[in-house]
């Protein structure tokens, strides 16, 4: 009889001490947190004007590059090779110059975006402590969760959390 109830009692115990687990849809989060959107909106109008810059450049040195083909029709051999030579140059700088710019573009935005997505990840540990959340999972695309309950996702909650702070 004393086992039983000894038995019993770790069972009570047992099933008082249960982990509260939720998960985050990950993709649909980033979707719809506004800071992630004005980032990206921001990067994308840099990009826009580094392409038309990059347009403009180009299409300038092809108007260059044309001009320089009538005019060395009456240069000599010697001297059209040389100022093509450094017309090559040029444009080969040309190019350096504007693949640095982009690859500059590209690694500030991803600095940006991994900083968005750390302090996402803190946001989404504070709220698990404050809320009494053992586990909080990553779902979506590549997450860690292939099934959870409605009840159990804390997408919306954590998206308003993140909004809300953001616009602060």
């Amino acid at each position: 009889m004393k086992n039983v109830i000894v038995l019993l009692a770790i069972v009570l115990l047992a099933s008082c001490k249960q982990d509260k687990i939720g998960y985050v849809d990950n993709v649909r989060l980033m979707d719809e947190y506004q800071q992630k959107i004005d980032v990206e909106a921001k990067f994308k109008v840099r990009a826009d004007a580094l392409a038309k810059t990059r347009d403009s450049i180009s299409q300038a040195f092809q108007m260059e590059a044309q001009s320089f083909q009538t005019k060395a029709q009456s240069l000599s051999q010697s001297k059209a090779q040389e100022e093509y030579a450094a017309m090559q140059q040029r444009g080969q700088a040309i190019g350096q110059q504007l693949q640095q710019q982009d690859q500059q573009l590209q690694l500030e935005g991803q600095t940006e975006m991994d900083s968005i997505v750390s302090s996402v990840k803190k946001e989404i540990k504070s709220y698990g402590k404050a809320n009494g959340y053992s586990y909080i999972l990553g779902g979506g695309d590549g997450g860690s969760v292939l099934y959870g309950t409605d009840a159990n996702d804390l997408t919306n909650e954590v998206v308003k959390l993140l909004n809300d702070q953001y616009k602060k």
